[in-house]
C-alpha cells in the first residue's frame, strides 16, 4: 500500500514556530502563517531526538495557530516540525524546533523556592504595616531567615 502526501506548491511552511508553556509532560506549540495563504488546518510531528518513531497530530476545519502536546517523558529531547493544511494539500514542513522537557524535580525545587520566598514577603509586609511597628527599628530577622534557618542563608546571608 502506497501512501501519497500532496504538497501544495503555493502554500508556505509556517514561520516562527515555538514552544511555550513548557511543563514535564506536555508543551504547547504555536505559529504564524503568511497572510492570504488558504490554509484550513494544520499538521504537527512531533518526534524524541534520536528515535524512529513519530506522533502525528493533524486538524482540519480550524483556524488555531497553537497546539498542545501531551504524554511526553520527562527530561527528554523532541524535535517538532508543524504544516500548514489547505484544499489542494499541505505545506512543506517548517523549520524543526527542538527543545527538551525539565525533570520533575526541577520543577518541583523551582515551585517550593518561589513560595518560601512569597512567603518571606508577604511575612515582612505584615511586620511592616502593624500598628505597633515603629518604623526607625531596624528590621526583623525575618528579612534573612525562615523557620527552617533562623539565623539566615536561604534567601539572604546576614552581612
Amino acid at each position: 500500500m502506497c501512501v501519497c502526501v500532496c504538497i501544495d506548491s503555493a502554500l508556505s511552511a509556517p514561520l516562527n514556530v515555538t514552544i511555550r508553556e513548557l511543563e514535564v509532560n506536555t508543551a504547547i506549540v504555536t505559529w504564524e502563517i503568511l497572510e492570504g495563504d488558504p490554509v484550513i488546518g494544520f499538521a504537527i510531528t512531533q518526534q524524541k531526538k534520536d528515535v524512529r518513531m513519530l506522533r502525528y497530530i493533524q486538524e482540519v476545519n480550524t483556524t488555531t495557530r497553537s497546539c498542545a502536546l501531551w504524554d511526553l517523558e520527562e527530561d527528554t529531547e523532541y524535535i517538532v516540525h508543524v504544516q500548514s493544511i489547505s484544499m489542494g494539500g499541505s505545506s512543506p514542513p517548517s523549520d524543526p524546533v527542538s527543545f527538551r522537557t525539565p525533570r520533575e524535580s526541577e520543577k518541583l525545587a523551582s515551585t517550593v523556592s518561589g513560595v518560601i520566598l512569597l512567603f518571606c514577603r508577604q511575612y515582612d509586609i505584615i511586620k511592616d504595616n502593624e500598628p505597633n511597628n515603629n518604623k526607625d527599628k531596624a528590621k526583623t530577622s525575618s528579612e534573612c531567615s525562615t523557620p527552617e534557618h533562623p539565623q539566615g542563608g536561604l534567601l539572604r546571608s546576614n552581612l
